[in-house]
C-alpha cells in the first residue's frame, strides 16, 4: 500500500496489527503516529478533535481495564492508494473491571462488548474515525441498566442543565475524507436500500434469509424472521416523525466469498411511543448514530450487527 509502513500486508492487517499494538501491546503513545494530528473523532457522546485525547481516552480505558482485548472479527474495507482507504473495524471486547474509573467502582466484573469503528486511511495514518460502542452491553454487565448509568453521567455532569449534550444532526461533521462511489450492484447498495425499507410500515423482511442471524445491543442475538423483526421494531416504533438517512456506505465483493456490508446511519425522531426499552414516551426529539455490518448471500442477508447506544439515547430522554 501507498505511504503505509512495508510490514503491513494490505488494510485489514494494518488495522488488526495497529489495533493490537495499542492496546493489547500498551503502546499507547504510537497513537500519536497512527492518528492526524488534527483527526476528528465521532462517537455518539461527540466529537473530539486531533491524537491527544486519544491517548488519554485510551490510557483511562486500559487504567480501568487493563485485560482488555480486542478481538477483530472483521474489517470491511475499501478505497485505493491514490484516494485513500476506508475501514470498518469491528471488535469483540473482552475486559475485566478491575479498578476505579469512568464506570464507578471496580467491581471484579467480566465483560464482553462489541465496538465497531470507520476509520478513514492514508500514508499510514487514520485521519478521520466515527466510532460506536455497545454502551448498553458495558454497563448491564457492571450493575447498571443504561437509563441508571445515563442518570449517574448527567450526574456527574452537574445536572440537566450543564450536562453535556450528544452528538446530534447540527454536529460537525466535516471531513478531508471522500468516499468512494457506490455501486448500484455492490452489497453496500443492496443493504443500504434494505435499511431505508425497515423504516417502511409495509416492509415485510423478504431480504433477510429464513435462518439469518442477528446481533443486537447489548449483546442480544435474533435467529429467523420472528426475532429480526421484533428487534427492528423495538427501535422503529418508539418514533414519530421518523427522519432516517444512510451516511456511509461500504462493501467488499469478494469472489468465492460471502459479500459483506457496512452503513453508518442516522435515525431521529419524536419519543412518542412507550417502550421496555426506553420507557415513558416524552415526546422529545431523540437522535440515534448507528453503525452495521451485514453479510449478503444471493443478495439476500444472512448474518446482520447492529451497533447503537443505548446509554446516549437515555441520556437523551432523562435530559
Amino acid at each position: 500500500m501507498k505511504g503505509f509502513d512495508s510490514n503491513y500486508k494490505n488494510l485489514t492487517d494494518y488495522i488488526l496489527k495497529i489495533t493490537k499494538q495499542i492496546w493489547e501491546g500498551k503502546d499507547v503513545e504510537s497513537i500519536s503516529k497512527y492518528y492526524s494530528e488534527n483527526i476528528p473523532v465521532r462517537s455518539p457522546f461527540g466529537i473530539t478533535y486531533g491524537f491527544k485525547p486519544v491517548i488519554d481516552a485510551t490510557y483511562k480505558t486500559l487504567d480501568e481495564f487493563p485485560d482488555r482485548q480486542l478481538l477483530g472479527e472483521d474489517v470491511i474495507w475499501s478505497g485505493n492508494d491514490d484516494e485513500g482507504y476506508h475501514s470498518s473495524h469491528r471488535i469483540l471486547s473482552k475486559a475485566t473491571h478491575l479498578n476505579d474509573g469512568y464506570y464507578g467502582k471496580k467491581t471484579g466484573n467480566k465483560i464482553v462488548y462489541r465496538v465497531i469503528a470507520d476509520c478513514a486511511c492514508k500514508n499510514n495514518q487514520v485521519y478521520d474515525e466515527w466510532i460506536v460502542r455497545d454502551q448498553g452491553a458495558m454497563v448491564r454487565q457492571l450493575g447498571y441498566t443504561p437509563a441508571q448509568f445515563a442518570r449517574h453521567l448527567i450526574d456527574k455532569e452537574g445536572g440537566v442543565s450543564k450536562a453535556i449534550k450528544v452528538f446530534n444532526r447540527s454536529s460537525d461533521k466535516k471531513s478531508d475524507y471522500t468516499p468512494v462511489k457506490v455501486n448500484e450492484v455492490s452489497s453496500g447498495y443492496i443493504y443500504s436500500n434494505i435499511l431505508k425499507k425497515i423504516f417502511n410500515n409495509d416492509y415485510d423482511f423478504e431480504d433477510y434469509d429464513r435462518a439469518a442471524s442477528l446481533f443486537w445491543p447489548s449483546n442480544k442475538v435474533g435467529n429467523g424472521s420472528e426475532d429480526i423483526i421484533k428487534y427492528w421494531s423495538s427501535l422503529k416504533n418508539i418514533f414519530s416523525e421518523i427522519k432516517f438517512t444512510i451516511e456511509h456506505v461500504a462493501s467488499l465483493d469478494e469472489k468465492n466469498n460471502n459479500q459483506k456490508a457496512t452503513i453508518r446511519w442516522f435515525l431521529s425522531g419524536k419519543h412518542s411511543k412507550d417502550s421496555e426499552e426506553f420507557g415513558k414516551k416524552t415526546d422529545k426529539d431523540l437522535f440515534i448514530m448507528g453503525i452495521n455490518h451485514a453479510e449478503l448471500r444471493d443478495d439476500k442477508i444472512i448474518r446482520e450487527w447492529v451497533l447503537f447506544d443505548e446509554v446516549a439515547i437515555w441520556k437523551q430522554i432523562l435530559m
